[in-house]
């Protein structure tokens, strides 16, 4: 897939820049895929507008402006003073990453010294900035947002985050100046691997030992990797590129002006770029929170992944240890059940010669297709097994079933009603087209319609 342009919202604290982020990811406008066992705060959407797919940041949810009371989790007073520091930093990420940058100022309060500030440090960059005065919720206050021509950023666009009003206009400013990243076949079908982890978990070590030789520097301090890192490697006549990413931390573990502090998005640029995605998990830390925050972002990209456990030769070991932590891995992971899970060394190379073999099948089950008949006889199976739910005294019927897509697989159920498709049902159907054909380590999605002349109910897809 090729790498999404990237539209970034920055301004200073409490401007409305969140509830603008909001609307756009969460509304009609935007393509947000949210997974049932997930829990992480929405800094990223993919959304589309006018046929243009772009990847929108909210810069507040990198870090938040406020600073936070060390005796406490309440907020300091976020005068000018206090966060000027990481008003500057939050913009200077943006204008390093995004390629447009959305200045977003409050029709509230009008023109502040903060506001003046980030305009000189936009002015100063060489990306395009569009002007969304926010809180016109009234065409009274969308009249005011004239003050903001003051600024020097060019037309102002009047938008209620809150209502939707004037957002159209502002995206079709945005989608204009988004670059278009085209990607030729030959890279298209080039196998990418993209390694992700929290810091230290032997990312780097690990490239070294696919490589055979120390191309990557690594030491034993945490966030040494800061930009995505690609080498290709030529395996049995076969290019594949490996991409090493800087570890993905909790955003209270970053510090203020940080380097890393723009290494986050650098790791999910990566991602939405690979095919296959190695998670390494430390054996020795065990699998954590923030595993399973990482592995969020990657069922959201509906990515193919392995689960590599490092450091194995670390641990004391006896018959039940790796049954053990697999369980471990499996309960927290419960959003992601048809993933493998190795267990390797970096450091000594124990089944690093498993991981492209596995990782070169797993890309070839992206691309695997059901023939129609053999779709609709595992259906009929199923609902031979186990019949479909009733739901006030109306059973689900599926008229007709076909696989529609690969990269990853998708399949459509042409059925009765939609709302009668239960989603432990969905479930269960998912499992019957695994048992028949695994999709090893790659989810696939089922998306239930209803049948010409039934009744037409609009839902989200399922996995």
């Amino acid at each position: 897939m090729a790498e999404l342009p990237v539209a970034a919202l920055v301004g200073r604290p409490n401007v409305g820049k969140s509830t603008l982020f909001n609307r756009i990811a969460g509304g009609r406008i935007a393509i947000v895929h949210d997974r049932p066992g997930t829990t992480r705060d929405r800094q990223y959407a993919e959304a589309e507008w006018r046929g243009m797919t772009f990847t929108l940041v909210d810069t507040g949810g990198l870090e938040s402006f406020a600073t936070v009371n060390p005796a406490g989790d309440q907020p300091l007073a976020t005068d000018s003073a206090d966060f000027v520091k990481e008003m500057r930093t939050q913009v200077e990420v943006a204008i390093r990453e995004a390629d447009v940058l959305i200045f977003v100022v409050d029709l509230l309060t009008g023109i502040t010294s903060a506001d003046e500030e980030i305009a000189d440090m936009l002015r100063r960059a060489a990306k395009p900035v569009i002007l969304a005065a926010s809180k016109g919720d009234n065409p009274k206050r969308r009249d005011e947002a004239v003050e903001f021509y003051n600024l020097g950023m060019g037309e102002v666009y009047a938008v209620s985050g809150m209502h939707g009003s004037g957002v159209g206009d502002l995206l079709d400013a945005v989608v204009d100046q988004l670059p278009q990243h085209p990607l030729d076949e030959e890279e298209a079908d080039n196998l990418k691997i993209a390694i992700l982890g929290r810091p230290n978990v032997g990312k780097s070590s690990l490239v070294n030992r696919l490589l055979g030789e120390d191309r990557v520097i690594v030491v034993p301090v945490a966030g040494t990797t800061r930009d995505a890192i690609d080498t290709d490697i030529l395996f049995h006549g076969e290019t594949i590129t490996l991409i090493d990413t800087a570890g993905i931390r909790k955003r209270g573990k970053i510090e203020h002006g940080a380097p890393e502090q723009y290494s986050v998005l650098r790791a999910l640029k990566a991602l939405k770029r690979a095919n296959v995605v190695l998670l390494l998990i430390d054996a020795v830390e065990g699998i954590t929170a923030q595993d399973a925050h990482i592995a969020g972002y990657i069922n959201d990209e509906f990515k193919s992944v392995i689960v590599l456990v490092n450091k194995w030769d670390a641990i004391d070991k006896d018959s039940y240890t790796m049954l053990d932590f697999t369980a471990q891995v499996r309960d927290a992971l419960k959003f992601l059940p048809f993933v493998p899970v190795e267990f390797i060394s970096a450091l000594t190379g124990q089944r690093v010669s498993r991981i492209i073999p596995l990782a070169q099948r797993i890309h070839e089950e992206r691309f695997a297709r059901l023939p129609t008949s053999e779709v609709n006889r595992i259906v009929r199976d199923a609902t031979m097994k186990q019949a479909p739910p009733i739901k006030s005294g109306r059973r689900l019927k599926i008229r007709y079933a076909s696989q529609v897509a690969v990269d990853p697989p998708k399949f459509v159920f042409h059925v009765n009603d939609v709302e009668l498709a239960h989603f432990s049902y969905q479930r269960y159907l998912e499992n019957q087209i695994r048992d028949a054909y695994p999709f090893v380590g790659t989810p696939i999605l089922l998306d239930f319609r209803p049948s010409s002349g039934e009744r037409e109910f609009k839902r989200g897809k399922s996995r």
